[in-house]
């Protein structure tokens, strides 16, 4: 700009001398300086013609914890070469660089090359758009033209593996039977029908195709198996978290891109959100119907069901909750616990300290709902009420409790319940440190997954 002001006033100077003294140097002078100034305008302006910008991501969905690779092609179509283009990057994505200066394009040559982003935050971002910027070799001018389109990003959040994972066996019972068509492979056939294009070979009941001359398929039903529900609490008042900026992270040389070590926010939410999508990822790869229940922003409910698409349906609303309920924990219960039928399991994910919502839980096992708590250890994320008392009320009652603090290994922190209770009866307990230098220490920063 500084400079553009420069050329602008020794333009004019050679306009007012030429003027006043009419002498043919300084009208050549006038000349030539307007003629740089045509000439610069001139290059900047064409070094953005015939430029074609192509932009390829894969795929369009990431996770946190994973990569997003994208790859970038600038193609000059004209017959003059550019001497710099700048490709400039609009996305929201938290550490997405793409950016680039791309020097000395030839005419009908093209530059390519790759990005590759750690997906650290979840949520719903925007790649693009782009603009592409150049000037001239003087800098007296510089023009930006804006390449349209964008790409819609879902980051879904991270999932651990809890192998070790295993509620007293009377918490996953088994259900009353369901009398519903299912089109996943049970155990449980219910009738046989004509064979129709797509169904599988292991569909085919063969002594009955044998006996009718015609291919027959059978139809199965639900193994009677209990649902799991996944309730995480969203509550506003509830949550607690310390100061957190995504730091620049580039992996080692040595380290591939699945072996990235990633740490989550230190916040309840986050934590949260991980270990039911964690559990999700868990109860369906066991071929268990899972369902999901939530108040935020509003009351998000998902119907208990199977396989891949159910995981993939939960991890989308994961992606993109946030802590914006008001209806305390307690109430919501004993709202939605009515709702759910009989030998269902819940699985109560929240950091919230008030001992009534244990309460509210211990009486849903009577109308035969076992419940499963895992306490979120809010002081240890920021300033919050002690956990203890709600702790305390769930190994009186019997119910099976998981404690996390923050900094814990989220794998381990599931594997080692603090509470053993089994159903209708204050089972054995086993004792939790707080003491300074215990696991998940609230001197630790994050949570290694």
């Amino acid at each position: 700009m500084k400079r553009s002001w420069g050329i602008f006033f020794l333009w004019l100077a050679a306009l007012l001398f030429a003027l006043n003294t009419g002498r043919d140097l300084a009208f050549d002078l006038l000349y030539f300086v307007t003629g740089v100034i045509l000439l610069a305008l001139w290059w900047a302006w064409a070094n953005l013609r015939g430029l074609h910008l192509r932009r390829v991501t894969r795929p369009q969905r990431s996770q946190v914890g994973r990569y997003l690779e994208e790859s970038l092609e600038l193609t000059n179509n004209s017959r003059w070469p550019k001497l710099w283009v700048e490709v400039l990057d609009q996305s929201d994505l938290p550490g997405h660089q793409i950016s680039r200066v791309v020097n000395s394009l030839g005419q009908r040559a093209t530059s390519r090359w790759q990005a590759r982003t750690l997906c650290r935050l979840r949520g719903r971002f925007t790649l693009g758009p782009l603009a592409l910027t150049s000037g001239d070799p003087l800098g007296l001018f510089r023009f930006t033209r804006k390449a349209p389109g964008t790409l819609a990003l879902v980051v879904v959040p991270a999932t651990v593996a809890i192998p070790q994972f295993s509620p007293p066996s009377g918490y996953l019972a088994g259900g009353e039977l369901i009398h519903r068509r299912t089109p996943y492979i049970t155990t449980s056939v219910s009738t046989v029908r004509d064979y129709v294009p797509g169904d599988s070979f292991n569909r085919i009941h063969w002594k009955s195709t044998a006996r009718t001359g015609r291919l027959i398929s059978k139809e199965f039903e639900l193994d009677p198996l209990a649902d799991v529900w996944i309730f995480l609490d969203m509550h506003e008042g509830a949550q607690a978290e310390s100061p957190w900026t995504v730091q620049p992270w580039e992996p080692m040389g040595w380290m591939r891109p699945h072996e990235a070590r990633l740490d989550l926010p230190p916040s309840t939410t986050e934590y949260g959100v991980t270990i039911a999508a964690s559990l999700a990822q868990h109860f369906i790869r066991l071929d268990r119907a899972v369902g999901f229940l939530s108040y935020a922003g509003q009351r998000e409910v998902v119907q208990p069901d199977r396989g891949e698409r159910q995981l993939d349906r939960l991890l989308d609303i994961l992606a993109v909750i946030q802590p914006e309920g008001h209806i305390p924990l307690p109430h919501i219960l004993a709202t939605e616990g009515a709702r759910l039928g009989r030998h269902s399991t819940l699985i109560v994910v929240t950091s919230s300290s008030d001992p009534a919502w244990v309460q509210t839980l211990r009486g849903l096992r009577a109308r035969g709902v076992h419940g499963i708590a895992i306490l979120l250890a809010a002081r240890t994320f920021g300033p919050a009420a002690d956990w203890s008392e709600a702790l305390g009320e769930l190994q009186i009652g019997g119910l099976p409790a998981y404690l996390v603090r923050r900094g814990d290994d989220l794998s381990s922190a599931l594997a080692r319940p603090v509470s053993l209770g089994g159903p209708g009866s204050g089972g054995p307990t086993r004792p939790y440190s707080t003491r300074p230098g215990s696991n998940g220490n609230p001197g630790q920063t994050n949570a290694a997954i």
